[in-house]
């Protein structure tokens, strides 16, 4: 059984917050994965059905992976349609905030979002939550977002009104955000929970060739790429690090979410204890960091530390505003600093 989560006064001020909204914008953090548009378009779902007018929103594209998912249709695109979200934003009276704790995660369309007189509330499983937010229903002990919604769903409605399309968006989010269950996903009640969804009829299996059995062919041969050429493997540091130009990107068709996971390829070295990917974003000139981890490395450490970035222990991100070179001299300052937690020694 399922204990409820939410304290009495974050479910009351959730619960007026939402009951008293006519009109509600949804939205997740810059480049969505799989538990950010998961928790969108299940919290999309679970607006409708109690008569509130919804507008779905991404700050840019979404991978094409994702594009299956129930009611993916419905999300306006900030990057593409700026002046047709704007518009469409007018008589908002309710923002909620899915699966990022601070406004600047929107990038291109945080300012729009903080120009909204609406209040907002904040649903997410990141640590350090900013004071941007009338409520911030923050639990970092959640394996993802899609799970501390599936918790909120249950304990302001019921199980049995939860719909296979909204649960087959908050299992996608679940799934991807533990790396199908391999990494932060001890916790008895995360599989208390999935039993739950499978029960409203969700094929899980299908989920997850969905995901991962969905990539062109290109994927591959940049993967390939990576592995062989690209990656350098730190053995001193138990480190490996991959590096991914806009050149190269443009010579493999690159779309985006085709290096989705490649992070976590290296993890499966023998000794390895990290693995960090640097891709150049050409859309901004910045590198794009992604840090991924096991046992106790604390990734989300060395992100906010070197790579203006956070997120959870064993996975993080962040942003360098430089070139690939300079990157990686800055990987090399921090895996010089955090040699004591890296090294064989």
């Amino acid at each position: 059984m399922l204990s409820n989560i939410l304290s009495e006064t974050e479910l009351s001020a959730f619960k007026h917050m939402t009951e008293k909204a006519r009109h509600v914008l949804l939205t997740c953090h810059v480049s969505p994965d799989g538990d950010a548009l998961g928790a969108m378009l299940s919290c999309l779902q679970f607006l409708q059905r109690k008569g509130k007018k919804v507008t779905a929103v991404t700050p840019n594209i979404f991978p094409d992976f994702l594009k299956w998912l129930p009611c993916s249709e419905e999300v306006m695109i900030f990057e593409k349609q700026p002046e047709e979200v704007k518009s469409a934003l007018s008589d908002v009276d309710l923002v909620m905030c899915l699966d990022f704790n601070d406004l600047k995660r929107l990038d291109i369309f945080s300012e729009t979002v903080k120009g909204l007189q609406a209040p907002k509330i904040m649903l997410d499983h990141h640590p350090n939550p900013s004071n941007e937010f009338e409520l911030a229903i923050s639990y970092p002990e959640m394996c993802a977002t899609c799970e501390l919604l599936f918790r909120l769903f249950i304990q302001t409605d019921s199980l049995d009104n939860i719909s296979e399309q909204e649960a087959t968006c908050l299992y996608t989010g679940m799934m991807t955000d533990t790396g199908c269950f391999s990494y932060n996903s001890n916790r008895s009640e995360i599989y208390m929970s999935i039993a739950a969804l499978l029960s409203k009829g969700i094929d899980k299996d299908k989920i997850y060739r969905q995901i991962y059995y969905n990539y062109p062919v290109g994927r591959f041969q940049l993967m390939g790429y990576l592995l062989y050429v690209k990656m350098k493997a730190f053995s001193k540091f138990r480190t490996a690090l991959m590096t991914l130009t806009y050149e190269e990107q443009k010579r493999f068709a690159f779309k985006k979410g085709d290096t989705e996971g490649f992070v976590n390829i290296p993890l499966q070295i023998k000794g390895n204890k990290l693995s960090i990917f640097l891709r150049e974003n050409p859309e901004n000139g910045t590198i794009r960091v992604s840090l991924r981890s096991v046992d106790d490395f604390p990734c989300n450490k060395m992100a906010e530390e070197f790579f203006n970035g956070g997120g959870h222990l064993n996975a993080a991100g962040g942003v360098l505003e430089c070139d690939m070179e300079k990157a990686e001299r800055v990987v090399d300052e921090a895996l010089k600093k955090y040699a004591p937690l890296l090294s064989n020694e």
